[in-house]
């Protein structure tokens, strides 16, 4: 009996364990960016899972569970994927949702328009020349309810958004507010590590002419200085016109661009139909991610693969 009544002192006297949040994130890279600075702590739930479509997909039961659990919903926005809006004002209604390409330390890009990119100029988001300074506040003109919401794929956005989910979590969960703050610091170093390391491959390759399947890339581009000719698809989810075809194949042989870049949900054969009689060479590129395992890791590795793909094809 003595030793059962010093037991039960000794747990009421141990301080409560921090109620760590359950958080529910949209896409693979918000996924992992939220896994680096909830390590040691939680995991979130992942909504859109690996393979589907960010465009459309539809929700199973559990991934709405998870929304409806949620404390803190992190999400791109509805730019990205519109089919979220209604889920997370109805299922996570009492959350604190963070849509992060409205972020005001996010950095936004318009949408390009034509088949060529004809009005794109590197000069305009020239952010590779600076070695990757933060310089956010030079956007603040940006329209972020309008613009490209593959925002990820800038990775100082990747870095900012540490900093943002770090905070919000700190906010909900101020007993491990330090926990958060030190993983997100060493998360930014590690997507430090990978800026570095993406410079140096695709500095030999950044005047050669590409092809993607649809304009997802600009940020990627304009980060690293890339030269992106044009773009097969008009959107993630449309069928390029036979006239758009033409217009490509025409650039690409003017141009003598060097490789064309498909994803995998795409049609292989409808890349080989557009490139059919020019000497470009393809390769798949995967702003998601997919095939990468999802957690801390996934979001740098991710972009790591992009650069090794496109300067392997455009060497």
């Amino acid at each position: 009996m003595l030793r059962f009544l010093t037991i039960a002192v000794g747990l009421a006297a141990a301080p409560a364990l921090a109620e760590v949040p359950n958080v529910a994130t949209d896409i693979l890279p918000v996924h992992s960016l939220t896994s680096r600075v909830m390590a040691g702590l939680g995991t979130p739930d992942l909504i859109v899972p690996p393979g589907a479509s960010p465009h459309g997909h539809a929700m199973r039961p559990s991934e709405a569970h998870a929304l409806e659990k949620a404390a803190v919903v992190f999400w791109i926005g509805e730019a990205l994927t519109p089919w979220m809006a209604q889920p997370v004002k109805t299922l996570a209604g009492d959350a604190t949702v963070v849509e992060l390409l409205d972020d005001p330390h996010t950095h936004v890009l318009a949408f390009r328009e034509g088949a060529t990119f004809e009005h794109h100029d590197h000069d305009e988001d020239d952010h590779h020349a600076d070695e990757h300074g933060d310089d956010h506040d030079d956007h603040a003109e940006d329209d972020h309810h309008d613009g490209d919401p593959h925002a990820w794929l800038d990775p100082e956005n990747g870095k900012a958004w540490l900093g943002v989910i770090a905070e919000t979590l700190s906010a909900q969960d101020p007993d491990n507010a330090e926990t958060y703050r030190a993983n997100a610091a060493e998360g930014m170093a590690e997507i430090d590590a990978v800026i570095a390391k993406l410079d140096d491959w695709l500095t030999p390759v950044r005047d050669r002419p590409f092809i993607v399947f649809h304009d997802a890339y600009h940020y990627f581009e304009s980060r690293f200085g890339l030269a992106a000719a044009g773009s097969i698809s008009l959107g993630d989810a449309s069928d390029p016109s036979p006239a758009r075809i033409v217009e490509i194949r025409d650039k690409v042989r003017q141009m003598q661009a060097g490789c064309v870049f498909s994803e995998p949900q795409f049609n292989a054969g409808l890349v080989a139909t557009v490139f059919e009689g020019t000497e470009a060479r393809t390769a798949v590129l995967d702003p998601l991610g997919t095939l990468i395992a999802p957690g801390p890791r996934h979001y740098p590795e991710t972009l790591e693969a992009l650069g090794q793909t496109f300067a392997a094809c455009l060497n």
